[in-house]
C-alpha cells in the first residue's frame, strides 16, 4: 500500500478505494496506540484520544505548542521530536509525563519533495504498567534477598542458643527484671565483665519480647575492622566503592528489621560511628553507604558492654548524648564469684553438654566441685566452660577428680580430696580411696616414688605395692 499526496487514495493488487480525510481522521482516532504529529517546526498539530488517555494530557493544552517550550515547562521529561529534527531520522526513547505516567515513543520523519523534513509522526505506547511490575520485581528480588539472609542468619545463631542456668537468687532477680523489659520495646543496655553471660541473658529479653518471632541479630562491634564497619551496619548501593559487590549489599540493621539487634561491645565503637548509630536510636531510619534515600526500620536494640561507659564519657571517647539514649534500661549481670549457687549447676550443665559432644560418660568428685566452687573465676561464665571441656577431654578416668584439675590456675596442691560416692560404701572401701587420693596426688607432685613416699610416711616398697594394687583395680591411672 502507498499514500499518494492530494488525496487518501489507498491501492491494493486486487482493488482500489477511495476514502475521505475524515475517513482517514477515524482511523488514526481508533489506534490503540497513541499518535502526536507535530510540522516541520515542531508545533503541534495533531493528536488521537489515545494519547490523551494514554499520557493523561488533554488535547487544548498541546495544540499549537511547539516541542521546545513543552519539554522545558516540564509537561515531558525529554522530546524525541526535537531528537528527529536534529538527526534526521527515527527516534525511540522512554518519555515521562508531569501526570507522572511513563509511555514508550517512536518519533519518525516524514520528508516534502525538497527533503526536508515536513512533519513528524510520534507513536505512544502506554509503558507505565511495564515500570510499576519491573519495579515490583526488583523489590520483591529485593525481599527475597533479605528473608534469605534472615533466615541464615537466625540459623546460624539459633543453633549457639542455649537455655540459661540460674539458681543463684541474686541472678534469678536479674532474670526476672530482664522477663519485665522484655515486655517493653525500649533499649536496654547490659552491664557486667567478660563472659558473664551478656548474649545469653539478651537473647532471653528478644524470646520474651513481642519480636520473639523475628531476627536476633548480633553485632560485636569490636571485631568488625574500622573501615567496614560502616557498610556492614548501614549496607551499601551497588558501586559505592571499590571493591563493593555489584548487587550492593544489605546491612545488618536492614536485615534486623522488626526483630532485635544486639550491640555487643558498643563501648569499641569509633566516634564518628556513635554519632551514626544515634540517628539510627533517634530517628530509626538508615541510609546505605553511596545511597540518597532513607530507610525506616523496625528495630529493639539491646547493647552491651565491659566498660565502664561513664567514664569513657568523661573521658571524650563516649558520646554523652549516645551514653543516655543507650542507658535507658540498665542490667549489671553479676560476675560469677557473686553468685556462688550458679557455679554447680553450670558445672552439671556443661559435664552433660561435654559428655555428649565427646561421647563421654564423666562424673565429677565432690572435692573437685569444692574447688570450683571456691574458685574466683575471673573469666566467670565462659571460663568455667572453657575448663569443664578441657578436663573432659583430659581426665583418664570416668570420675574428675581434683588432680585433674588445672594446678594453680583452679586448686592448691596443699589442698588433698577425699571422695565417697552418695552409695553406702563399707570402712575398707572408704579407707581405699582415701589412699588412691594421696597416693595419685603425691606421686604428681613430686614425680617420683621415693619422694612422694617420703611425704605420706611410708617406706617406697610399701607406695609401689600399694600403687600397683590400685593400678590393677582400675582406680589409678596406668
Amino acid at each position: 500500500m502507498f499514500l499518494k499526496k492530494g488525496g487518501c487514495d489507498l491501492q491494493s493488487e486486487n482493488k482500489a478505494c477511495k476514502c475521505t480525510l475524515n475517513q482517514l481522521y477515524d482511523v488514526i482516532e481508533s489506534s490503540y496506540d497513541g499518535i502526536y504529529i507535530t510540522d516541520g517546526q515542531a508545533n503541534t498539530i495533531f493528536l488521537n484520544k489515545a494519547y490523551e488517555k494514554i499520557t493523561g494530557m488533554k488535547k487544548e493544552e498541546m495544540l499549537g505548542k511547539n516541542m521546545a517550550s513543552i519539554e522545558r515547562e516540564g509537561y515531558i521529561s525529554k522530546s524525541a521530536t526535537l531528537a528527529v529534527l536534529r538527526y534526521g531520522k527515527t527516534v525511540t526513547i522512554d518519555q515521562g509525563f508531569k501526570t507522572g505516567k511513563k509511555v514508550l515513543v517512536s518519533s519518525s520523519p516524514i520528508f516534502d519533495e525538497q527533503g526536508k523534513i515536513s512533519m513528524v509522526v510520534t507513536n505512544v505506547r502506554d509503558v507505565t504498567e511495564l515500570y510499576e511490575l519491573k519495579e515490583k520485581l526488583e523489590k520483591n528480588e529485593e525481599l527475597a534477598k533479605k528473608y534469605y539472609s534472615q533466615v541464615e542468619a537466625m540459623r546460624k545463631q539459633l543453633l549457639n542458643f542455649s537455655d540459661i542456668i540460674a539458681e543463684d537468687e541474686k541472678m534469678l532477680t536479674i532474670l526476672e527484671i530482664a522477663k519485665k523489659v522484655a515486655d517493653v520495646d525500649t533499649t536496654v543496655l547490659l552491664l557486667g565483665e567478660t563472659g558473664v553471660g551478656k548474649e545469653e541473658i539478651a537473647k532471653y529479653i528478644h524470646r520474651n519480647s513481642k519480636r520473639s518471632d523475628r531476627s536476633f541479630i548480633k553485632i560485636n562491634c569490636g571485631a568488625i575492622p574500622e573501615n567496614l564497619i560502616e557498610s556492614e551496619l548501614f549496607g551499601y548501593e551497588k558501586g559505592a566503592f571499590t571493591g563493593a559487590s555489584r548487587e550492593g549489599k544489605i546491612g545488618l540493621f536492614e536485615l534486623a528489621d522488626g526483630g532485635t539487634v544486639f550491640l555487643d561491645e558498643v563501648g569499641e565503637l569509633p566516634l564518628d560511628m556513635q554519632v551514626k548509630l544515634l540517628r539510627v536510636l533517634q530517628e530509626g531510619e538508615i541510609k546505605r553507604v553511596g545511597g540518597i534515600k532513607t530507610i525506616n526500620i523496625d528495630v529493639r536494640f539491646i547493647a552491651a558492654t565491659n566498660r565502664n561507659l561513664k567514664n569513657m564519657v568523661s573521658q571524650k571517647t563516649f558520646r554523652e548524648d549516645l551514653y543516655y539514649r543507650l542507658n535507658v534500661i540498665p542490667i549489671r549481670i553479676l560476675p560469677l564469684r557473686e553468685r556462688k549457687d550458679d557455679i554447680e549447676p553450670l558445672i552439671m550443665h556443661f559435664l552433660q553438654m561435654f559428655n555428649k559432644k565427646y561421647n563421654f560418660n564423666k562424673d565429677i568428685s565432690s572435692g573437685a566441685m569444692e574447688s570450683l566452687k571456691e574458685y574466683e573465676w575471673p573469666g566467670n561464665v565462659r571460663e568455667l566452660k572453657n575448663i569443664i571441656e578441657r578436663i573432659v577431654i583430659m581426665s583418664a578416668d570416668n570420675k574428675i577428680f581434683r588432680s585433674d584439675l588445672p594446678i594453680k590456675s583452679v586448686w592448691s596442691e596443699e589442698k588433698t580430696e577425699f571422695e565417697v560416692n552418695s552409695k553406702k560404701v563399707t570402712l575398707k572401701e572408704a579407707i581405699e580411696n582415701l589412699e588412691v587420693v594421696l597416693i595419685e596426688n603425691a606421686f604428681k607432685k613430686h614425680g617420683n616414688v621415693r619422694a612422694a613416699a617420703k611425704e605420706l610416711g611410708i617406706d617406697a616398697s610399701t607406695f609401689v605395692r600399694k600403687r600397683k594394687r590400685y593400678k590393677d583395680k582400675n582406680m589409678l591411672q596406668k
